[in-house]
């Protein structure tokens, strides 16, 4: 079982505090306790394309094995997560230890090396030590949590921040707390390592200066209208208990545009959405319209930032014509964020 890690202050060796309470490390991490669960379900994912290679972020020699470690996975799982966490476990060193047994790039305890273990580079061994391994295995075990985070929506954080609290604390501690366990918790360990984790993805990753020709138009709101219902409403209405993106209050017909550029990747009948279009962005995030009363793209268009892509309605379970809006960190349900603070760091003024 995975144990929380804060680097200590000596320059090579690393400090864990236990899963169990009572050996008690304490987190070299300023707390931020508010006695809240959740471990800042306020960050968004918006920074979830390509790492920021070099000094102070990912050392080229890892990027391509966490990049890789993340394509793998089947459930939108960002590189930037996965890159946040080793620089939290370990710093980067693939020759990091701990106290009470940790070891390796990701900190994977024996117990737990021997559930996840990977043979990456085919030697013929599964080596914790070795990075060409110890990657790849923590992408698989992020990988399997963040699935398990997306199978309860009514918890309390994203699947992302459920994932990385199962693997600090254990899955137990996420279902015991209904979500990523409150500051309260082993001293604000689980909590603030979440916290940390979210708030350095932006940092490891690099600016999306891609520009593909064909998606080359710029970011704005996807309807002219005033908000409606807000981002994680609770309420008996949806299906997970809360609200999952944000409303936009405008009759049926009016125009619906492509927040930003990108590939359409879904476009029509989506069940309780109704019709809706879903947007990859290159930056690795995706965009939903939803209860749409006509779909005027197609799956696999390139569309440019301000493009029509269709009409508001109110097909599927809506109470009244409006446009649904998410943004997510895969296409399905349950991988939604924050949809405003993804926006204005797009430089939309809404």
């Amino acid at each position: 079982m995975k144990a929380k890690r804060g680097i200590a202050l000596a320059a090579t060796v690393f400090v864990v505090s236990p899963l169990a309470l009572g050996l008690g490390i304490v987190l070299l991490i300023a707390a931020n306790d508010d006695g809240k669960g959740g471990g800042g379900s306020d960050f968004d994912l918006s920074a979830a394309g390509s790492l920021r290679i070099g000094e102070d972020f990912v050392p080229a020699a890892y990027a391509g094995l966490i990049e890789k470690a993340a394509a793998d996975c089947d459930a939108g799982l960002p590189a930037s997560v996965l890159a946040a966490q080793i620089k939290q476990e370990s710093g980067f060193n693939p020759k990091a230890g701990s106290e009470v047994g940790a070891q390796g790039i990701a900190q994977f305890m024996p117990g737990t090396w021997t559930t996840w273990a990977v043979d990456g580079n085919g030697d013929g061994r599964k080596d914790v030590w070795d990075p060409e391994d110890a990657i790849p295995a923590q992408g698989k075990f992020m990988c399997s949590l963040l699935k398990k985070g997306k199978a309860h929506p009514q918890y309390n954080g994203s699947p992302v921040e459920l994932a990385l609290a199962g693997y600090n604390a254990g899955w137990g501690r996420v279902d015991e707390y209904k979500g990523v366990p409150p500051a309260s918790f082993a001293d604000g360990q689980t909590h603030n390592y979440v916290k940390t984790i979210m708030a350095n993805v932006e940092l490891l990753t690099a600016p999306n200066t891609s520009g593909d020709p064909g998606t080359s138009g710029g970011w704005g709101r996807p309807v002219k209208g005033p908000l409606g219902t807000p981002y994680h409403q609770q309420g008996g209405a949806w299906s997970s208990g809360y609200h999952t993106g944000i409303d936009f209050v405008v009759p049926t017909g009016t125009s619906i545009h492509a927040v930003g550029p990108g590939k359409v990747v879904v476009a029509g009948p989506g069940g309780a959405y109704g019709n809706q279009v879903i947007i990859k962005h290159a930056d690795g995030m995706y965009s939903q319209y939803a209860h749409m009363s006509k779909v005027r793209v197609s799956t696999g268009d390139s569309v440019s930032g301000g493009q029509v892509i269709g009409l508001s309605g109110e097909t599927g379970n809506a109470f009244g014509p409006h446009l649904h809006f998410e943004i997510r960190t895969g296409p399905d349900y349950g991988t939604d964020v924050s949809p405003l603070p993804y926006l204005r760091k797009k430089g939309v003024d809404i």
